[in-house]
């Protein structure tokens, strides 16, 4: 779409109508995760090692399929249109989450979940779909706005679920969450408005579209593409490694005395609300001075909050660091797709955000084994200073192979 077709567009009313449903998505893809290794200690006469175990696979076995198939979702949107994908992908997984209340064993839900990743690709197609009918001098906002969208429902998708299976059941919320997917589908199907035109590939484009590879035919910087593609997959990492151990965090520092786990669901909240508040802010300050200096500043800040959480001793500093991390993933993410946008072909836009899909669950799995392995074999901090590593790796990543972030980076200071 031509930036003329762009600005008649309703992608403001796209937009607002898109929040609401990533907001319920986001709210069905988290509320079943406090309480996922319990559902896995009904289904059998499980010791505490192999609960972990099986829960592990069965909280992997969705990212894992989600990387492997997204790229392949991505081409065929660019073909067939996102709306149909965003439909696709809502009633798809809803039929996931129905089928996982029904479940008698470990090995349906196992199934299921993968099940689940196969028919994933909501947000991201969500994403594509705004990004492709926004005016690119708006984009980085639109996409800063529609990124609170899915944080938010994540941020209350746990408090939400907890709450639904004490006052149903663990089965009854897989119904309910199943409910919230359908209810997403439909409003994207009635009221989101799409103006979209096939586009034409050859043979060989048809066969090779879906590759990385071929894909990154179509890109004048493809060396800029594969380093924000990892770029996505090490934020994740870095903020998917806390998940598994910020509880325990939070026990050791109030000395497993008052309130630890309505405290940890505070802390655990925190970087959300800063992210809502701060991600459309950046979006814009991206749009008006440069997505670059927005990114590579969010690295440093993001570095520089990390390490000190690694030797707190107040919950206090802790919620603080927390809060501020919400920041720079407001300054992370969305720029990320901002730049990916920005140097992409209209006809690659669903595939490119497909892709950053597949390396942002890869992100996911590999974040959640990292945490985990680190704090059991060298404690807590260090899980919080490997992190902060990572990230700095990234930026010095991006300063080395693309002079222009560097460039532009420079000039602000």
């Amino acid at each position: 779409m031509d930036e003329a077709h762009r600005e008649k567009s309703p992608w403001k009313r796209n937009l607002a109508i898109l929040w609401g449903c990533t907001f319920i998505a986001g709210i069905a893809f988290s509320e079943i995760m406090p309480f996922m290794s319990l559902y896995v200690s009904e289904l059998g006469n499980f010791t505490k090692a192999q609960v972990s175990f099986y829960s592990g696979l069965v909280y992997a076995a969705t990212f894992l399929v989600t990387a492997i198939v997204s790229p392949i979702w991505g081409a065929l949107a660019d073909r067939k249109g996102r709306k149909i994908m965003l439909i696709r992908a809502s009633f798809g997984m809803a039929t996931a989450m129905f089928l996982m209340g029904l479940v008698s064993n470990v090995w349906q839900l196992l199934a299921l979940r993968a099940l689940q990743g196969l028919f994933s690709g909501y947000i991201s197609n969500a994403q594509a779909l705004i990004a492709s009918q926004t005016p690119r001098d708006h984009s980085g906002k639109a996409l800063g706005t529609l990124v609170t969208g899915s944080t938010s429902g994540m941020l209350m998708g746990p408090i939400i679920g907890g709450a639904l299976a004490e006052v149903f059941s663990i089965r009854d919320t897989f119904f309910i969450t199943a409910t919230l997917l359908v209810i997403a589908g439909i409003l994207s199907a009635v009221f989101v408005t799409e103006y979209f035109v096939p586009v034409k590939r050859t043979k060989s484009g048809d066969q090779q579209g879906h590759l990385l590879g071929g894909l990154l035919s179509q890109f004048e910087k493809p060396k800029l593409i594969i380093v924000l593609l990892f770029s996505t997959m090490f934020v994740q990492l870095g903020n998917t490694s806390i998940a598994p151990i910020i509880s325990l965090y939070v026990k050791e520092l109030m000395h497993n005395a008052g309130p630890v786990a309505f405290v940890a669901g505070i802390i655990a909240a925190l970087p959300g609300i800063s992210n809502i508040l701060a991600a459309p802010r950046l979006g814009a300050y991206g749009d008006s001075n440069g997505s670059s200096k927005v990114l590579m500043a969010g690295y440093l800040f993001a570095t520089i909050m990390y390490i000190p959480q690694g030797f707190v001793t107040s919950i206090w500093v802790l919620g603080f660091l927390r809060l501020m991390i919400g920041i720079s993933d407001g300054a992370l993410f969305p720029t990320i797709q901002t730049l990916l946008t920005k140097n992409a072909p209209v006809t690659a836009t669903s595939a490119i955000f497909s892709w950053n899909q597949s390396f942002q669950a890869l992100g996911n799995m590999f974040g959640s084994l990292l945490g985990g392995s680190l704090a059991g074999l060298f404690g807590y901090n260090v899980v919080f200073i490997s992190t902060a590593c990572l990230l700095m790796i990234n930026f010095l990543m991006l300063w080395i192979t693309q002079p222009s972030l560097r460039i532009k980076f420079r000039r602000t200071v």
